[in-house]
């Protein structure tokens, strides 16, 4: 890999991201490293998208259209399209700090058993003033293992697609993204990706900026199929765990991933509900406690969480 200058593709997804999508590009197109391609695959928007990027001149910008078929086809045919030595999954209404390429390349400095990442934060409605930096998210670089091991233990774990620079010989080891699924999709990839490589390096002075409160937006999803997906990708990744320490600690981090999506899908999904119990119980049982705020909390405290859950979904569909 050449150290200094490596072309890095950016492969960026978009569906229906017409009111977002310039900024995020501009985000790209503004940064200080400068040896980059951005591959965009339009997967059958039906708002203003095509018509956004039909606009675009910059010659490093390359646009490829095709029907709907999922966020993780569309990023696999844009790396597919994709030339560099290093590469960028990136959604497309995320934003990225103007040396945030220019000084991931730098952390990686040719390594190509090496993945980068950096720091991130939220900010809604449109709207960098609401963003705040998320300080709990571990900043250091260590072995994948222990880097996710310290990420999991007690709370969510953040792998939000843009925070990565990967290698394209990781890639190639570790496989692409996994078509059947949708929500969630990011955990099972980037489990997978991240315990190929031999270190995860921390990037100082690059934040990605989540674009956070869509309510369109993938993560928010409930379908059944969403449900079945979310199952699926926390199966899979927690297997992948499993595989490379079979350890009482990461039975613990497992089930509380499970015991997750039982708080989540409540009582909209029982099936789903009932085979993450099972999951919990199988790996030994979880002791997270149900998240709530506000008038939540309070019910959670008199009626317990299962009663405020179908309280909240009964509301929601009459509503």
């Amino acid at each position: 890999m050449e150290k200094n200058t490596p072309l890095v593709s950016v492969c960026m997804p978009a569906y229906n991201a017409g009111e977002y999508i310039a900024d995020t590009i501009k985000s790209i197109t503004a940064q200080s490293y400068t040896n980059w391609e951005l591959i965009m695959v339009n997967d059958g928007s039906t708002d203003d998208t095509a018509d956004i990027l039909n606009r675009l001149t910059d010659p490093r910008i390359k646009v490829y259209n095709q029907e709907n078929k999922g966020q993780c086809a569309a990023a696999n045919q844009a790396f597919q399209f994709s030339n560099g030595e290093l590469i960028k999954f990136m959604d497309a209404d995320d934003l990225l700090s103007p040396n945030y390429i220019q000084n991931q390349v730098l952390a990686i400095n040719g390594d190509d058993n090496v993945i980068a990442f950096a720091a991130w934060g939220r900010f809604y409605n449109n709207s960098l003033a609401t963003f705040q930096l998320d300080d709990d998210f571990l900043k250091v670089s260590m072995k994948p293992i222990d880097w996710l091991i310290a990420s999991m233990t007690g709370k969510q774990v953040m792998l939000q697609c843009a925070l990565w620079l990967i290698p394209r010989k990781i890639l190639e080891v570790s496989g692409l993204w996994n078509e059947t699924l949708s929500l969630i999709n990011d955990f099972e990839f980037f489990i997978r990706v991240l315990l190929c490589a031999h270190e995860l390096r921390f990037t100082n002075d690059a934040i990605l900026y989540y674009r956070s409160g869509l309510a369109q937006s993938l993560s928010a999803t409930t379908s059944a199929k969403g449900a079945e997906s979310a199952y699926h990708s926390i199966n899979l990744g927690t297997q992948y765990l499993l595989k490379q320490e079979a350890s009482d600690r990461i039975n613990r981090i497992a089930a509380d991933c499970f015991q997750r999506l039982v708080y989540n899908f409540y009582p909209q999904h029982p099936i789903i509900v009932h085979k993450a119990e099972l999951k919990v119980k199988e790996l030994g049982g979880s002791s997270i406690a149900f998240s709530a705020g506000g008038y939540t909390k309070i019910l959670v405290s008199v009626l317990g969480w299962k009663a405020t859950q179908y309280l909240k979904f009964i509301f929601k569909k009459r509503a």
